[in-house]
C-alpha cells in the first residue's frame, strides 16, 4: 500500500511554528500554516515550495474556518494540527494578578486559548469525518503550553495571565484527549522553557535574563533553539507517538530540576 503523504495544519508563520514547517516540509509532508502576520507568512512560503497559507485572525471564528476549509481544499484532509500561535500579553498589562489589567487578561487568553480552542473545533470536527490513514489514525493534535504553566519563576516571569493560559491548554488538551481517543484522535501537549523565537525578544535583550537561562536552563546553557522544539513536535504529531495521547512532553532543558 502506498504511503500517504501526511498534511499538517500549523498556527503561526515564525518561531516555532516556521522550524517545524520547515521540518515537515522537508520529510516530505504537506503544510498549510495561517497566521495574522502577511509579511511573514509570505515570508515563510517563499522558503517552503509547495506550502499554502492563508493570512487569518485566529480569534475569529469565520476566519477560522475560512483558512481551514482553505486547506482542506488544497489538500482533501488534514493529518496533523500543531496550535503555536500565541502571545506574551505584557505589553497589554498582564503581571503579577494584582496589577494585571483587565485588557492584558483579555487579550492573552483570547490569543492563546480562544484561538486554539476555535482551530481546534474546525479541525478536530473534520478529523471524525475522515477515515483512518494508513496508521489507522483519523488525526493528532499537539496544542503549545508553557513550563510556566506548572514551574513558575516568579522574579523574572510574573505573567499570571499567560500561566493561566498555558494552564487552560493543558486541560482542554487532556480533555479532549480523553475523549477523542476512541475516534482514533490523538491530543497531547508541548511545554517549552524559554526559546529563542520573537515572541522571547524581551528576554533576549536582557543581560540578567540570558546570564540567569545558563543555569534556569543548564542542558542547553541558555535558550533553547525553535528547530529542537520542533523535532519534539513533529514526534508527537507523527506515526512513531501512535501509542501517545493525553501528555504533556516538557522541553525545557532543565528549567523544572534546576532549583534556581
Amino acid at each position: 500500500m502506498m504511503r500517504m503523504r501526511r498534511i499538517y495544519f500549523i498556527t503561526g508563520s515564525s518561531g516555532i511554528a516556521a522550524a517545524t514547517a520547515r521540518l515537515a516540509a522537508r520529510e516530505g509532508a504537506g503544510v498549510f500554516f495561517a497566521g495574522r502576520d502577511e509579511e511573514s507568512c509570505r515570508a515563510l512560503a517563499a522558503d517552503l515550495p509547495g506550502s499554502h497559507f492563508r493570512v487569518a485572525e485566529l480569534t475569529d471564528p469565520a476566519q477560522v474556518r475560512g483558512a481551514v476549509e482553505g486547506c482542506v481544499e488544497r489538500f482533501g484532509r488534514v493529518d496533523a494540527l500543531f496550535n503555536v500561535a500565541g502571545i506574551s500579553g505584557r505589553r497589554f498589562g498582564d503581571g503579577p494578578v494584582h496589577e494585571c489589567t483587565v485588557e492584558g487578561w483579555e487579550a492573552t487568553l483570547d490569543a492563546n486559548v480562544k484561538s486554539m480552542f476555535l482551530v481546534c473545533r474546525e479541525i478536530v470536527g473534520r478529523m471524525l469525518t475522515q477515515p483512518p490513514g494508513a496508521d489507522g489514525e483519523r488525526g493528532a493534535v499537539l496544542n503549545m503550553a508553557s513550563v510556566l504553566a506548572f514551574a513558575p519563576e516568579p522574579r523574572r516571569f510574573a505573567t499570571h495571565a499567560y500561566a493561566a493560559s498555558k494552564g487552560a491548554v493543558i486541560g482542554l488538551s487532556k480533555a479532549m484527549a480523553a475523549y477523542y481517543a476512541p475516534h482514533r484522535i490523538r491530543v497531547n501537549v508541548i511545554a517549552p522553557g524559554l526559546v529563542l523565537t520573537p515572541m522571547s525578544a524581551r528576554a533576549q535583550d536582557d543581560p540578567e535574563i540570558l546570564e540567569y537561562m545558563k543555569v534556569k536552563q543548564p542542558l542547553r546553557g541558555g535558550l533553547i533553539e525553535a528547530e529542537e522544539v520542533a523535532r519534539a513536535a513533529l514526534f508527537l504529531l507523527g506515526e512513531g507517538a501512535r501509542n501517545i495521547t493525553g501528555d504533556v512532553l516538557t522541553v525545557d532543558a532543565g528549567w523544572r530540576v534546576s532549583g534556581s
